[in-house]
């Protein structure tokens, strides 16, 4: 009896759902569901009594597109006229073959409303939608969303303005919340790499040129490899090759890479500065190769808030994914062929 009861709290198949645990399903507040149904009727369509509300299959897939549709701008009153002509037939059932209405283009928003209750601060529209996906743990809903923000804007706005404030968001709720929210955050950065992975299918990529590769690493004892990441895939997006050793790379490993590959440049991650080793990267651009009199040594450039405030004579610092992707792509001059126009619209 006690495991039924719970069920239908915690909204089990074929379970009425509360107000409550249907809040906690979607990432918004009871308020904002009860508000929902004062002002555009988006509520239970059976009520068992005056006091409390059950939210049926039907009534969460409503609300369910409600949360949708706003998130990529549908205005809350159209929303809720789409989702409750899609989601309730003349029965009560669900409605079939209503079209779904394009997205309008990206605004800022402030302010942290709709947010999954995470603290995003003044950020772009979909990063809002993003967040309530991850908070509910929506995970196809989280993948499509970043798939199609990488095909319409690009990898590079994609990171910057959507991808690092909804990452930055679930972090600071996580530091401030204990050990809830990491579900969160290992959902949201699996799928962000995932995408970062899948770049070369969204989007137009040039040939990589044949030359010696960038060689991509994170420090020893750093963790942190999505910023690494998008910076492979912004990279690959111009033909510039790549290795990419990843995590934690040991110092030894790194540096016998080096020598094997013979990389045009090595680029060194770090995201805290205990991790950041400036003897490291000084050793790196002292390396050569080569024959006696051609031989050859690795542009060494360093990226990642590690680095903040430590400008070391012979090191190129990076600042932000289009300046480390603009200052590689430059080292190997007419090699790459010029961005298309369409590349360049991404970029921008």
């Amino acid at each position: 009896m006690a495991d039924k009861q719970q069920a239908e709290r915690d909204g089990g198949d074929g379970a009425a759902v509360t107000t409550g645990a249907l809040a906690r399903r979607l990432g918004v507040s009871p308020t904002t569901l009860r508000s929902w149904d004062r002002r555009y009727g988006l509520g239970p369509a059976v009520r068992a009594d005056g006091r409390h509300r059950r939210w049926s299959r039907h009534d969460v897939a409503m609300v369910e597109d409600m949360c949708r549709l706003t998130a990529t701008g549908v205005p809350p009153a159209e929303a809720a006229r789409i989702a409750k002509r899609r989601g309730r037939g003349p029965a009560g059932g669900p409605a079939t073959g209503a079209p779904t209405p394009p997205a309008p283009p990206p605004t800022p928003v402030r302010g942290d409303r709709a947010g999954g209750g995470l603290p995003l601060g003044d950020v772009r529209q979909e990063s809002r939608g993003l967040a309530r996906a991850a908070v509910r743990l929506d995970a196809p809903e989280v993948q499509n969303r970043l798939n199609a923000l990488v095909r319409e804007h690009g990898l590079t706005v994609t990171w910057d303005e959507v991808m690092v404030p909804t990452l930055r968001a679930v972090g600071r709720k996580w530091a401030s919340s204990g050990d809830r929210y990491v579900e969160v955050e290992h959902l949201l950065s699996w799928h962000i790499s995932t995408t970062l992975r899948s770049v070369p299918l969204l989007v137009p990529a040039r040939p990589a040129v044949d030359a010696a590769p960038v060689l991509l690493a994170c420090v020893p004892d750093e963790q942190h490899t999505l910023p690494l990441e998008a910076l492979h895939a912004a990279l690959g997006e111009r033909g510039v090759p790549t290795r990419m050793l990843g995590a934690a790379v040991p110092v030894e490993a790194l540096l016998a890479s080096v020598r094997r590959v013979g990389p045009v440049a090595v680029v060194l991650w770090s995201q805290a500065r205990s991790t950041a080793s400036v003897p490291l990267a000084q050793h790196l651009t002292a390396m050569e190769w080569g024959v006696k009199g051609a031989r050859r040594s690795p542009a060494v450039l360093t990226a990642g808030p590690g680095w903040a405030g430590r400008a070391v004579p012979g090191l190129v610092r990076c600042h932000g994914l289009e300046d480390a992707a603009a200052t590689l792509g430059g080292l190997y001059g007419d090699l790459l062929e010029p961005p298309s126009t369409a590349a360049r619209a991404a970029d921008r």
